[in-house]
């Protein structure tokens, strides 16, 4: 890597870290793009690779930070990272088989459906109290699964993914959905990694280069979260217009490249 790379690679993982600290989700959303638009990574599978494990590793950097602040609630945490390990790995295999560019267009129709559902929860207050429960356990189970699935399709921690399917199966409220679902996000991005590696499809020195500026960007990202926490809806707000803007930005990127290819 050259050091005009170095330094863009640096500036994307902060933030990614600052978005993994804020909102819970969005790391591996920005982090594709910023490898493949910013730092200029040619192969949409090595991007999606490297960002998993870049993601996985700022994500457990992020849960530290929650979870010093006691916003994770662990049983349900636990058993939702737990459920969708093995759908990560499914996922995975099926992902690497597609063509890269028709799987970041799929990748971008789907965070404009979860940015429509993370609009519709806004103002909803949420159980601060929540626990495990033979209610919600199935729930978290069956949600776990699925997100697993399609985090480990499109390579990605999952985390805007997960908080909304937190939030749906247990009604915490979202910032303990925001601290809980760092569980999910490192279990799957690195189960998703580790896939990717196994078929070469990862770049160590970039991952390490995107854990270093992340692990800066997460520590301002929690703090923001907690401010912002105040503030009814507020970071459903955030998260759904930060996932709208890139994927709408990826869908033109990729349709254009289709069209010209």
């Amino acid at each position: 890597m050259n050091p005009v790379e170095v330094v863009l690679g640096a500036l994307s993982g902060s933030i990614v870290g600052f978005t993994l600290g804020l909102v819970g989700g969005g790391g591996s959303i920005l982090a594709v793009p910023l490898m493949v638009y910013v730092v200029g990574v040619q192969n949409p599978h090595v991007a999606i690779g490297t960002s998993a494990l870049a993601v996985a590793a700022n994500a457990l950097i992020g849960l530290g930070n929650h979870a010093r602040k006691g916003h994770v609630k662990w049983p349900c945490a636990l058993t939702f990272a737990s459920a969708g390990v093995l759908g990560a790995w499914t996922g995975a295999l099926f992902g690497k088989s597609v063509d890269g560019e028709k799987l970041l267009a799929l990748f971008a129709l789907l965070m404009l459906v979860v940015a429509a559902l993370m609009l519709r929860a806004r103002g909803q207050g949420g159980d601060a109290t929540v626990r495990i429960s033979r209610q919600n356990a199935p729930k978290l189970v069956a949600t776990g699964t699925a997100t697993g699935l399609l985090s480990g399709f499109f390579g990605i921690g999952g985390g805007f993914l997960v908080v909304p399917s937190l939030i749906a199966a247990t009604r915490m409220p979202i910032l303990a959905a925001v601290g809980s679902s760092l569980v999910a996000v490192t279990a799957f991005g690195l189960t998703t990694a580790i896939s990717y590696a196994s078929s070469g499809l990862v770049s160590w020195p970039l991952a390490a280069i995107f854990i270093a500026g992340g692990a800066v960007g997460s520590v301002a990202g929690t703090r923001t979260a907690v401010h912002l926490a105040d503030r009814k809806g507020a970071l459903n707000l955030v998260m759904a217009g930060l996932i709208t803007v890139v994927a709408i930005y990826m869908l033109y990127r990729t349709t254009h490249a289709m069209a010209f290819s």
